[in-house]
């Protein structure tokens, strides 16, 4: 029991609705203008769950194997370097979801085409393989990027433009050029989630590896963090300006006092108190997200 309990903390739950609500908004926004598929919908979300386990599990590898990891850290204690899992037991757990996501992937592109090895299908296959890749190397690796301040250009990319519009292509077969918008917004929130943690962990990363916010400094980070959050609202108020304009589609802006509360809590808190922003950031993107996405599709509701 206490080995599935070690398991089940370094699958890091509390990040998953972060890593769906990019999806989400992608199958939404495709519902509101094609028949979407509910099995293909299911299997772009447990894809989507599958490769950001196998992220946190990797970056938890590599910060153990890297020594990033020590007692001073801000942030919780996960599986591994809380002793509760071996490094090999790890790699083992890695390799299996690196297999579920290549399995539940497969099952999504033939559910969404018709056959996997198709044009469409193969760009995908291509994409989840970047994906994969892209998880692993956050941390592992000889020159994790990840290490070198290169994860908010990866967070942005995977959560942001990928995560919607990949969705958005698989749901509808379609890719119209406002889709980027909902995206971009959403992949400001990620880099966002991405760049609080670092401001937390700031003291004890900077012993071992370079992130925006030890470039930055704590101030310039912070206005960093409440610059993402402003372009996250400036890129989906931009998307519904673009699209013929219903009250619905601005569901999103009930979600505006918890980003308030978030950028408040960022400017005043700091070190380990910072953590509780983490999930608060986190909801709020899942939230806006999804009534981001309902308020387009309010006619299959009412």
């Amino acid at each position: 029991m206490s080995k599935i309990i070690s398991i089940v903390k370094s699958m890091r739950l509390r990040t998953l609705p972060l890593s769906l609500a990019g999806v989400c908004l992608g199958i939404l926004l495709a519902a509101a203008d094609y028949k979407v598929s509910v099995c293909t919908a299911i299997l772009i979300m447990l894809t989507t769950i599958c490769l950001q386990i196998l992220s946190n599990m990797s970056n938890e590898l590599g910060d153990v194997l890297s020594g990033t990891d020590t007692q001073d850290r801000k942030g919780p204690q996960y599986g591994l370097n809380s002793g509760g899992m071996s490094i090999q037991e790890m790699k083992v757990a890695i390799g299996t979801f690196v297999v579920l996501c290549i399995v539940f992937g497969l099952l999504m592109i033939k559910s969404s085409f018709g056959k996997i090895f198709s044009l469409d299908g193969i760009c995908m296959m291509m994409l989840g393989a970047s994906a994969i890749m892209g998880a692993m190397k956050y941390t592992l690796g000889r020159n994790p990027y990840g290490y070198r301040g290169l994860g908010d250009i990866y967070v942005f990319i995977f959560f942001g433009i990928v995560s919607v519009m990949g969705a958005y292509f698989v749901a509808s077969h379609a890719m119209p050029w406002w889709i980027v918008l909902p995206a971009a917004s959403i992949g400001c929130f990620s880099v966002a989630v991405l760049n609080v943690n670092n401001i937390r962990d700031m003291a004890t990363d900077a012993l071992t590896r370079t992130t925006v916010a030890i470039r930055l400094g704590g101030r310039n980070a912070r206005i960093y963090q409440t610059v993402l959050i402003v372009l996250g609202w400036v890129f989906m108020a931009a998307f519904c300006a673009v699209r013929f304009f219903d009250p619905w589609h601005c569901l999103f802006v009930l979600t505006l006092p918890l980003y308030i509360m978030h950028v408040r809590g960022v400017w005043k808190l700091d070190g380990k108190q910072l953590d509780k922003m983490l999930p608060l950031l986190v909801m709020a993107t899942f939230a806006f997200a999804l009534l981001a996405g309902f308020g387009f599709v309010k006619f299959l509701i009412f």
